[in-house]
């Protein structure tokens, strides 16, 4: 080999250990910095009745005082009246209440509802009515909804609407055994407004 190639090998091999070496004298400063982010999450409570999964049935003959009628039944000229208590207490959010009613099955013709006394002749029919907000800044975080419900005696404007109203009545009492219905109360957290 010539010294002219050696050299030549010698200078190129030079070069690229300067570049390698002058590289790191040109690096960026770069330092980390570690934090945390903490929030409390707000504490979130609603009870229907005092319960936080199931209701007790609601039995509308147990909300009678009539001492005329025989093993608790309900029967015309009967009438009671039952509370949903919707509790937000301890809950840091506001909290949406929907009320609704499903399953109602066999129920007597003649029977009817009050609520905020307004007459209706379905529980089903009470669902908009009965559904509300209890806002987070609430002083009172407990609403009691009163329900009433009524089998008048005799129902009609009339002798003619009255004995058509019995019939219905004394057919009802041959074929029901039990009116039902379920209640299902949902809680849902009121959306923040920004």
């Amino acid at each position: 080999m010539t010294k002219k190639k050696v050299l030549s090998i010698l200078a190129i091999l030079a070069i690229i250990l300067l570049a390698f070496l002058g590289g790191h004298t040109y690096a960026k400063y770069v330092s980390e910095v570690r934090g945390e982010g903490i929030a409390e999450v707000a504490t979130w409570s609603f009870k229907v009745n005092g319960q936080d999964k199931k209701v007790e049935a609601i039995n509308l003959a147990s909300t009678c005082n009539n001492e005329t009628l025989v093993n608790n039944k309900i029967a015309p000229g009967t009438s009671g009246s039952f509370n949903i208590i919707v509790d937000a207490t301890g809950s840091e959010v506001g909290i949406n209440y929907n009320i609704t009613f499903t399953g109602e099955e066999n129920k007597p013709q003649n029977l009817k509802f009050e609520y905020n006394d307004i007459e209706y002749n379905s529980i089903k029919d009470l669902e908009n009515d009965l559904s509300g907000i209890i806002n987070a800044n609430d002083e009172n975080k407990t609403k009691t909804l009163n329900i009433k419900w009524k089998w008048d005696y005799e129902t009609g404007n009339d002798s003619d609407e009255i004995s058509r109203n019995d019939l219905l009545d004394t057919e009802d009492a041959k074929k029901i055994q039990n009116y039902t219905f379920d209640v299902i109360i949902t809680g849902t957290q009121v959306q923040p407004q920004i």
